[in-house]
């Protein structure tokens, strides 16, 4: 465990903060951290953090209590698992999931952490990680889809100090980018995080000088409290003592040809706590899938739902864990024994929301969401130039593809739109200036949302036509399951991925691919799935979904799914759309809670029918490592 060196020992009194200097330090905090975000953006290389916002900033308390953050990166556990001294001055560096119990949860993901001093005493910590494009391995990006060991995935940098005493290890950085194919984004990209959290340093200790640390250190204390008391109130509120509920969802496949893997998240409550269990959930991956989750952060996706649905301006932390217990059965895809592979791990990171959302929701249908575009889907071009000026010069892109959100109680699922909210699209603009490729198509599916009262977004299809030849790599998901609707609304469409090659033939692609060959002229489409629908989709508005076929958002016979039909100029037909519903009404049965879509076994005995690809095999049947 770490020994944390302070010249200032006496204990803290603890003071009564009065409600406008509260609101004072919990906004300032809040600027804080968007301020580390626009610190690293104005100064990384990659387009992964510098265009589309592939980071998550935390600023802690002095045990490093997440106070304001975007992943509860759990420091903590960093700090329980690093062996030496952490001074005034140190910064400290590791990309290696298992030496942080899952804090960061693949070695691409480098996370800085450093303390906050004011006069000789730690009053907080400053935390951020990136996704780093590239950190050497088997395959550009270091993501290969066939990984059976985190070996192959690259540099794994264990907990050391990046600086000691403000100094930088200029020799251990020089190993480290020697591992990487684009060293000068690595060394932008990192000198960005390290210069956020010093930023969110120099904001604490501003605090600290206006308030004093009693003040502030006791300002972080209420706002633990609130989310401590709001989640003990919504516990006892929504669950009942003694009450179990459940829910299952699936990874599709693991990328060396098992699958789909089970995911099973129950909830008990016993007292004034709650048990997030998560046994039952398929054993651990053979390839890259596993996602080795912190106990903590199950703990914050568990706060996400609960405490921002009861108010969403509240500012967000980690006060509220002691009420929630976790397990997570050793040699599980959620606990998976070192050296398993974890690349692909954001299919699990994304598909968490979906079982927490089908968890939770059961107990108030109301207050559903269906599946979504749970996953942040990668797409990678790399390649040397072949010919003009820049012959024999390497380019290098990773990117995150967009889908549909899910139907909503509040309203329909945004197209085209990104898991996390911070994420930005890459400008078709910026691609094509600084790559070698042009944008062909940038475009919402029609369909692809799940019909309901409130539509799934849809997904997109994003055509890239390759001007140098290269090797491309995929990972997504969703391509055999369904994004399943809720109460009465139907699921989303399944993704899908093809290159229409220069020579006039068709190449169906698997969900998670690497160093597959494109040439001048060829045509990669990408189309990513959409979002389950909420609701009956009789109930939608017919003049609405007239409005959608206009807009290219729903086709003419898709409108059919509503009860919709259109008379041959495009327009509603009012009486032709009455009779439809009320003979779709009679002929249908009671809309179920959940619609997941046909029968997993049936879906299985159709995947190369429907999908070009062969059915995954069990993975009870695969050989690990």
């Amino acid at each position: 465990m770490a020994e944390i060196l302070e010249t200032t020992t006496e204990p803290l009194a603890a003071v009564e903060v009065d409600p406008v200097t509260l609101d004072i330090i919990e906004n300032a905090l809040r600027n804080a951290r968007y301020e580390m975000d626009e610190v690293l953006f104005r100064t990384a290389l990659s387009p992964g953090i510098r265009e589309q916002h592939d980071e998550f900033p935390l600023i802690g308390d002095p045990s490093g209590r997440m106070v304001v953050g975007q992943f509860g990166l759990s420091i903590p556990s960093l700090l329980e698992r690093y062996e030496g001294t952490i001074g005034e001055g140190d910064v400290l560096l590791t990309s290696d999931p298992y030496s942080c119990d899952g804090a960061i949860s693949h070695a691409n993901d480098w996370l800085v952490v450093m303390p906050i001093y004011v006069q000789g005493r730690v009053v907080g910590w400053a935390s951020m990680f990136g996704h780093m494009s590239d950190v050497g391995g088997k395959t550009v990006s270091s993501m290969p889809t066939d990984a059976h060991t985190i070996y192959e995935e690259g540099v794994v940098i264990p907990p050391f100090k990046l600086y000691a005493g403000g100094v930088l290890n200029e020799d251990a950085l020089r190993i480290i980018l020697n591992q990487v194919r684009q060293p000068e984004w690595n060394r932008a990209d990192l000198n960005g995080i390290v210069a956020a959290c010093r930023t969110a340093s120099r904001r604490i200790q501003e605090l600290c000088e206006r308030f004093g640390v009693e003040t502030y250190v006791s300002a972080l204390d209420a706002l633990l409290d609130r989310n401590y008391q709001a989640m003990k109130t919504l516990l006892t509120t929504i669950f009942a003592d003694g009450e179990t509920i459940s829910f299952a969802d699936y990874i599709c496949d693991d990328g060396v040809g098992y699958g789909p893997y089970k995911l099973v998240l129950s909830l008990t409550r016993t007292g004034d706590k709650v048990l997030l269990d998560f046994t039952g959930s398929a054993p651990q991956s053979p390839g890259p899938i596993n996602y080795f989750i912190n106990d903590n952060l199950a703990r914050m996706f568990f706060g996400i739902y609960m405490i921002t649905v009861a108010d969403p301006q509240i500012l967000w932390n980690d006060g509220f864990y002691p009420l929630v217990d976790v397990k997570i059965p050793e040699d599980t895809f959620w606990k998976p024994k070192h050296p398993a592979a974890l690349n692909a791990r954001n299919h699990g990171i994304g598909r968490i929301f979906d079982l927490f959302g089908g968890l939770l929701g059961q107990k108030n249908p109301d207050l559903l969401n269906a599946a979504g575009f749970s996953s942040s889907p990668h797409f990678m071009y790399s390649g040397h130039y072949a010919d003009g000026e820049r012959a024999g010069e390497w380019f290098q892109l990773y990117s995150i593809g967009f889908g549909g959100i899910p139907g909503r109680p509040i309203g329909d699922g945004p197209d085209g739109h990104s898991l996390w909210p911070s994420f930005v699209n890459i400008p078709c603009e910026y691609l094509e200036s600084y790559y070698p490729l042009r944008i062909e198509r940038w475009e919402t599916v029609a369909d692809t949302g799940g019909a309901g009262l409130h539509r799934g977004g849809n997904g997109v299809d994003v055509a890239y036509r390759f001007l140098q030849p290269g090797t491309i790599a995929i990972h997504d998901d969703r391509w055999l399951t369904y994004p399943w609707g809720v109460n009465g609304g139907d699921p989303g469409a399944r993704g899908r991925k093809w290159i229409d090659r220069a020579d006039g033939t068709r190449e169906i692609l698997a969900s998670k691919v690497h160093d597959v060959a494109v040439n001048v002229g060829d045509v990669l489409h990408f189309v990513t799935w959409g979002g389950g629908g909420w609701g009956d989709p009789l109930a939608r508005s017919p003049e609405l979904v007239e409005l959608e076929v206009r807009r290219g958002l729903v086709s003419a016979s898709g409108a059919e799914r509503y009860g919709v039909v259109l008379d041959p100029d495009g327009g509603l037909d009012t009486a032709a759309t009455a009779e439809l519903r009320d003979r779709l009404r009679a002929s249908r049965p009671e809309p179920a809670v959940f619609n997941m879509g046909p029968p997993l076994e049936e879906i299985l005995a159709r995947s190369l029918e429907e999908t070009g690809l062969p059915a995954p095999r069990d993975p009870a049947t695969a050989v690990r490592p």
